[in-house]
C-alpha cells in the first residue's frame, strides 16, 4: 500500500474534501506539481484548472479551481480556493456559453469595454473546459 497524507480541498464557501490522499496533482504557477507522502515543506499560487488527488486505495477525483494557493506541511497538504467545484459538477454548456461571450467581448470593444475582465472570464472558461476534458479522459468518454 502506498504511503498517504492527509488533504484538505476548501473553497471560500465550504470544504470539498477532507482525507488521506497518495498523491495530489495542481498546476501552479511555474508548472504542473504533484505533491505526495514526504515532501518538501511548500507554499504556491495556482493557476486556475483542474487539481486531481488520488485517495487511499487509488481512486482518483478531479476538482476545479478559480485559482488559489496550495500549502505543504509535513502530515497535511491544504488547497485553498475562491472558487473551487467537483469536476463532475460544471456544466459545460454555461461554460461554453460564458467562453463565447468573453470572446466575442474581446473581438468587439467598446467605449466601456473592460478588457481584463472579459480576458480573465475566458481564461476561467477555458480552464473549466480543461478540467471537463481530464475528467472525460478518466472517465474513458
Amino acid at each position: 500500500m502506498a504511503m498517504t497524507v492527509h488533504c484538505d480541498i476548501v473553497s471560500a464557501e465550504e470544504a470539498l474534501y477532507s482525507g488521506l490522499v497518495e498523491l495530489v496533482v495542481a498546476t501552479g504557477s511555474v508548472g504542473e506539481l504533484g505533491i505526495n507522502f514526504g515532501h518538501a515543506p511548500l507554499l504556491t499560487d495556482l493557476k486556475p484548472g483542474p487539481v486531481r488527488i488520488v485517495k487511499q486505495g487509488g481512486d482518483e477525483e478531479l476538482y476545479y479551481l478559480s485559482g488559489g494557493y496550495l500549502e505543504v506541511q509535513p502530515n497535511c497538504i491544504t488547497v485553498m480556493a475562491d472558487v473551487a467545484n467537483r469536476a463532475d459538477s460544471l456544466d459545460e454548456a454555461k461554460i461554453l456559453e460564458a467562453k463565447e461571450k468573453a470572446e466575442q467581448a474581446l473581438a468587439n470593444q467598446s467605449g466601456e469595454f473592460d478588457y481584463s475582465r472579459a480576458a480573465a472570464q475566458l481564461a476561467e472558461a477555458v480552464a473549466q473546459l480543461r478540467t471537463i476534458e481530464q475528467l472525460r479522459k478518466k472517465l474513458g468518454k
